[in-house]
């Protein structure tokens, strides 16, 4: 299946680091040869980077890499096609407007026999399942608070029942992002980390790099990484349980009433 990379902080942080590992299990360390992408939130506005051209070796991906990019929520995904061509479209993020505010989302698993109808506003440009379940939560979102975005303790609940609903159909561990939350499902593996004082080095998995956060922080910084496995080998990481439904805000998680 595929693989999730997710970025929340408290300042804007540039994910190169995460990256880098990140981009090995596209093509190099793993068999995610096709597609990956990367959005990053900077203010009202979002960066969306699509290649269907495997991670490691794509010259789009080379320079995400090399171009230190800050950000506060960042959604990336390398892409193994359970449902749809490999094909431009297809690719994960996918990105909507909705309530005024760019929503971006990314898939990991296989939803079997998903014909639940999308609804009205949203409907889907590609061919996979996750596409389609993306608009089916923001159809839901919409249809439930048609103006603008409640306070977390409404949308909360209306989420995790179009989740829940979706999660029936099979594996559903996503990412979803508005620039203000930023929201993690595990149907069946996902996990995080909280980086911050006091910082230590990090060891890549897939890559022999380092990076002493020591030297690139202050200490006030948070910054929450989720992934579909652990990145790193020498730092603790948090396995999340399937059905869980997490919202971090300045890299701080917390968990749903």
């Amino acid at each position: 299946m595929c693989q999730l990379l997710g970025m929340n902080c408290n300042v804007p942080t540039d994910i190169c680091f995460s990256f880098e590992g990140f981009c090995a299990r596209g093509g190099k360390t793993d068999q995610h040869r096709d597609g990956w992408g990367i959005a990053f939130f900077e203010g009202s506005g979002c960066r969306l980077f699509l290649d269907v051209h495997p991670a490691i070796d794509s010259p789009i991906a080379t320079l995400v890499r090399q171009y230190p990019i800050h950000s506060t929520h960042v959604i990336a995904h390398i892409r193994k096609a359970t449902q749809g061509g490999i094909a431009l479209e297809n690719c994960h993020p996918f990105r909507r407007e909705l309530w005024g505010r760019y929503w971006v989302f990314a898939h990991n698993g296989d939803l079997k026999d998903f014909a639940l109808p999308c609804g009205e506003m949203y409907r889907p440009v590609g061919e996979t399942d996750s596409e389609r379940a993306f608009c089916l939560l923001l159809n839901t979102l919409r249809k439930h608070f048609p103006s603008e975005k409640p306070p977390l303790p409404e949308l909360l609940p209306v989420l995790q029942e179009i989740t829940a609903t979706i999660a029936q159909f099979g594996t559903f561990n996503y990412l979803l992002a508005d620039g203000e939350h930023f929201f993690a499902h595990c149907s069946t593996q996902l996990c995080f980390i909280v980086r911050q004082a006091p910082f230590a080095a990090a060891h890549l998995i897939d890559e022999d790099i380092t990076v002493d956060f020591r030297e690139l922080t202050r200490a006030t910084d948070r910054v929450a990484v989720i992934a579909t496995t652990p990145l790193t080998d020498n730092e603790r990481w948090t396995a999340m349980q399937p059905g869980e439904l997490l919202v971090f805000q300045d890299g701080v998680p917390f968990y749903p009433p």
